[in-house]
């Protein structure tokens, strides 16, 4: 599959504007881009650290994907994206290799990346996010 980097890692958090103020204040960050994403019930705030971003996820909605995950295990790493390249036929590979897919096809999430995830139960406990963007 060869990724080229780590595009981001996405923290569940409670409440994005308290969050956003952490990440200014305490670590010097600058907050780049708010965003909702309707389709997955979840408003997300980007920062950089070096060529790495951090994607905070507020849930919109209590039984959303965030809504549910922040009620059953808190706040805190909710996932890591790679970058990846011909996202469809790395899909293709993980679930040859006996990956459980939760995107078998990819579909649009912030920053207009096409995003697909791979399930937690077949990547060791992590919930692995692959991400093209088809606009460079």
């Amino acid at each position: 599959m060869k990724p080229s980097h780590i595009e981001h890692i996405g923290i569940a958090v409670k409440n994005l504007e308290e969050s956003i103020k952490y990440y200014e204040d305490v670590l010097g960050l600058e907050c780049y881009n708010v965003e909702e994403v309707k389709d997955q019930k979840v408003k997300t705030a980007f920062f950089k650290v070096g060529e790495v971003k951090i994607e905070l996820l507020e849930s919109t909605d209590p039984e959303g994907p965030i809504g549910k995950y922040v009620e059953k295990k808190g706040e805190g790493i909710h996932h890591i994206a790679f970058a990846v390249e011909n996202i469809e036929d790395k899909l293709k590979h993980a679930e040859e290799k006996g990956i459980r897919l939760i995107d078998a096809e990819p579909r649009k999430g912030a920053e207009g990346l096409d995003i697909a995830f791979l399930h937690p139960k077949s990547t060791f406990g992590v919930l692995t996010e692959l991400c093209e963007d088809k606009n460079k």
